[in-house]
């Protein structure tokens, strides 16, 4: 008789989130299709300044995956994306890409991380074209000095955004 027992596949999609944008979203949503469990998980780079906190970022990402079909679940993590996916049972990475620029860095990751463990595939999903341009940073960037985000992350990540710029003054 066979086994009629399905693995599951467990995807890991990494990253900073800070803020979340419509890119972030389009790559999760896309995602989900690709496992039967995707693992949101949200990090602290240390080259990086993050506008808000570990904790809020979760909560954000929470909040704005609600929506999301699929079992796509959100944690934080502060170790070596290797680990936090061995950790998870996670056989693949999912990794958005925007431009060139993108590949170079994520294709190098992609190979270290292979030589760190080869059991765990990196998958890249080419943001859409609309999409493409968005960088948490860009957005940071230009709500700090009073442009628009609207056409790069939800209403709700925006009041987000101008909140704690209001606070930060």
């Amino acid at each position: 008789m066979a086994d009629t027992h399905k693995p599951v596949r467990i995807g890991v999609y990494p990253g900073t989130f800070d803020p979340i944008t419509l890119g972030h979203l389009d790559i999760i949503r896309r995602g989900a299709h690709l496992v039967d469990r995707l693992v949101v998980g949200v990090t602290t780079n240390p080259a990086k300044e993050p506008m808000f906190t570990v904790a809020e970022r979760l909560e954000m990402v929470k909040r704005e995956i609600a929506d999301v079909p699929g079992d796509v679940t959100v944690v934080d993590f502060n170790s070596l994306l290797m680990d936090f996916a061995e950790r998870e049972g996670a056989s693949l990475i999912l990794r958005g890409l925007r431009a060139v620029a993108d590949f170079e860095y994520e294709y190098q990751m992609a190979g270290m991380n292979q030589q760190l463990n080869d059991r765990i595939e990196t998958v890249f999903l080419m943001a859409d074209v609309s999409l493409q341009p968005i960088a948490s940073r860009l957005v940071k960037e230009i709500a700090r000095y009073g442009g628009a985000i609207d056409k790069f992350v939800t209403p709700a990540v925006a009041r987000d955004v101008a909140r704690h710029l209001a606070q930060a003054s």
